[in-house]
């Protein structure tokens, strides 16, 4: 499918006055309370309510946004990475609506507007991973089919939001119609080998340091200037906006993990890559793999990919060599091309697939 992308020498000033108002005009903001979906996985519900961002496609047609298909497609549920917020996805919100797929977009606990177990506005902490699962499996099955309105629900998720979304794939087959992982986090970066790093997180947590930050971490600074060298050869437009995002928002300042949140992401890696989880797979798999990627392990998505494919599911995994993690910030010449196999993905005769 043909993309009309933003163009990075004005993204501002489109983000401003196109993108953000006519994302408002078919917005609602609500809160999700995941107590049910908790119980039923058979956690303890920790109290507070999840944040989210719906946005349906009719009121976006209805805005007569240039470009817009005006044909409906379903729902795409959108699934944040670490640190991150639903906001930060407004530009490719934008290329989904115009496409026809409304969209519902949650904060993960501990992230964005949601609700937070730490006093620390920067660090993220989670008790168990299986939270994460239950909580997007839960707003998926009530928000994200009410958007869908009888029409297929998709699933399209970032790093974090990866790990999570193949959990729920693996736990929940006949959700999705069709999932996209985007750098998915099978098995997050800790600077060591996994085989290490496991009993070295899991004592300091037993020693009761689980709610400190990890070594060497900081607090996010909105006064500090934005270091570009960061992310070299990321979009400087796109990256801009993020921050400033970040930087107008307390709420979007998480910016360190906890030592529990890093034990229970090396945990969520252990279940997710088990032969018989990947066996149970039905939804068929994009998978996006970034190839000077420092935040999640490829060689995971790899396997993740093998185990999938040989307990029968459709999977396909494409690789960008040039692209950082966030593909989805890179400038348009990568940018482009994902985008584009996203909705040729999507759209697919389930015979060909």
């Amino acid at each position: 499918m043909e993309v009309t992308l933003l163009k990075e020498n004005d993204y501002a000033e489109t983000m401003a006055n196109v993108v953000k108002p006519a994302l408002a005009a078919c917005l609602t903001e609500g809160r999700f309370d995941p107590t049910q979906a908790e119980r039923e996985a058979g956690l303890t519900p920790l109290g507070g309510t999840l944040h989210y961002m719906a946005y349906d496609a009719s009121k976006f047609d209805a805005e007569n946004n240039q470009d817009a298909t005006a044909s409906f497609r379903g729902c795409i549920v959108l699934s944040h990475g670490f640190t991150e917020f639903a906001e930060k996805y407004d530009e490719m919100v934008w290329y989904f609506l115009l496409a026809g797929y409304s969209v519902c977009a949650i904060d993960h606990r501990g992230h964005g507007a949601s609700a937070r177990d730490t006093s620390d506005r920067c660090r993220v902490w989670i008790d168990d991973w299986r939270r994460y699962v239950a909580d997007l499996a839960g707003f998926a099955e009530t928000i994200g089919q009410q958007y869908a309105a009888g029409q297929p629900l998709y699933l399209y998720c970032h790093s974090m939001g990866g790990g999570i979304g193949a959990a729920v794939l693996e736990q929940h087959p006949a959700l999705f119609d069709r999932a996209v992982l985007s750098s998915p986090m099978i098995a997050p970066q800790t600077g060591m080998p996994l085989w290490l790093a496991r009993p070295l997180v899991g004592l300091l947590c037993g020693l009761g340091l689980g709610r400190r930050t990890v070594f060497g971490k900081k607090d996010f600074d909105p006064d500090a200037p934005l270091d570009l060298n960061d992310n070299p050869g990321a979009s400087e437009a796109r990256e801009r906006y993020f921050h400033q995002l970040r930087c107008g928002n307390v709420d979007y300042q998480t910016y360190k993990p906890a030592f529990q949140w890093v034990r229970q992401a090396l945990k969520l890696s252990r279940a997710v890559l088990a032969p018989n989880a990947c066996a149970g797979i039905e939804t068929p798999i994009l998978l996006f793999q970034s190839g000077r990627d420092v935040w999640v392990l490829n060689e995971a998505q790899d396997r993740f990919t093998e185990r999938v494919r040989g307990g029968g599911s459709h999977i396909e995994k494409v690789r960008y060599d040039d692209s950082l993690h966030e593909i989805f910030s890179m400038p348009n010449a990568i940018l482009g091309p994902y985008v584009s196999r996203i909705f040729d993905f999507l759209e697919m005769p389930t015979a060909s697939l």
